[in-house]
C-alpha cells in the first residue's frame, strides 16, 4: 500500500491496527556504462513496495536523492550533503510520528547512505531523549540494505561470483532491467578497477574508477536475474519487517 495513494482517512484507519511504515531510500547517481542513474532509488522502491504488499504495510514516498558527493564528477548525479539528508530523514520521520507512526523500516539501495542514516536515527533518538516528558514509548528505527539478505547474497554468488563487485553491480542493474525493460542499455566494457584504496572527493573517485564501476561486471545483468533478485529480497525482508513491526 503506497502512502501517496491513500486518503488521510485511510491512513488514520490504518493506524488503528498498525504503527509501522516502510521508507525506501536510495540515490540519484552514476552506475557505470550501462546502469541507470536512478538505480539505487528504483531498487529500494521496488523492494519496499513488494515488502509492503507481502506484509500489509504502508510504504512511504521514496527518498531518491542521497549521500553521493563522491559520484559528482559523473554527469547526472545529484547529491545531498550528509547534514541535509539527516534533516530530510528527521523531518520525514517526525511528520509521520506526529500522527501515530512508531515503527520506521528504511529499505536502502545505496551504500553511501548507511553512515548518514545511522547518524540521523541517533539525532532523532537524542532529540526525544533530551525532551521533557518522562519515559514515554520511543520510536523504533531500522535500516535494511536490500542486497544484504542471505537469499540475495547466495543468489549473487551463484550468478556472478567475484564479478558482482561493489558498485554498478550486475544484481542491482538486473533489478532495474526487470522493472524497465525498455530502458536497458548496452555498452562495451572491460575489466573494472577493484577497491584500490579509500576514495575522498568526487575527482578522486573518478581517477580511481574512470567508468564508474568498482570491481563489477554489469554486462552480466538480465531482466530474469532481476526478477529473481527482487522476489528473493522481498521474501527475506518481509519476514524481517513483520518481526520488527510486532516486536514488543
Amino acid at each position: 500500500m503506497l502512502l501517496q495513494l491513500q486518503t488521510w482517512q485511510e491512513v488514520e484507519a490504518y493506524l488503528k491496527t498498525a504503527k509501522g511504515v516502510i521508507v525506501p531510500i536510495g540515490s540519484t547517481e552514476q552506475h557505470g556504462p550501462n546502469g541507470l542513474i536512478g538505480t539505487d532509488a528504483i531498487c529500494a522502491e521496488l523492494v519496499a513496495k513488494g515488502v509492503g504488499d507481502a506484509a500489509g504495510a504502508l510504504v512511504g514516498p521514496t527518498i531518491n536523492v542521497g549521500n553521493a558527493q563522491h559520484h559528482l564528477a559523473f554527469c547526472g548525479t545529484i547529491a545531498l550533503r550528509p547534514s541535509t539528508l539527516m534533516a530530510v530523514i528527521a523531518d520525514y520521520v517526525q511528520s509521520l510520528a506526529r500522527n501515530g507512526f512508531e515503527r520506521f523500516f528504511f529499505i536502502n539501495g545505496h551504500g553511501g547512505n548507511i553512515a548518514t542514516v545511522g547518524a540521523a536515527f541517533q539525532e532523532i533518538h537524542a532529540a526525544r531523549s533530551f525532551a521533557p516528558g518522562g519515559n514515554a514509548a520511543g520510536l523504533r528505527l531500522r535500516l535494511k540494505n536490500w542486497w544484504e539478505t542471505p537469499g540475495v547474497q547466495k543468489l549473487s554468488k551463484e550468478l556472478f561470483g567475484n564479478r558482482e563487485g561493489s558498485h554498478a553491480t550486475p544484481s542491482e542493474v538486473s533489478v532495474t532491467q526487470f522493472a524497465f525493460p525498455d530502458a536497458i542499455k548496452k555498452a562495451a566494457m572491460g575489466d573494472a578497477a577493484g577497491s584500490q584504496r579509500a576514495f575522498g572527493d568526487a575527482e578522486d573517485y573518478r581517477r580511481l574508477y574512470p567508468d564508474g564501476r568498482i570491481g563489477s561486471d554489469p554486462s552480466l545483468a538480465s531482466p530474469e536475474h532481476g526478477r529473481r533478485f527482487l522476489e528473493t529480497a522481498v521474501t527475506d525482508i518481509a519476514e524481517e519487517y513483520r518481526k520488527f513491526a510486532t516486536q514488543a
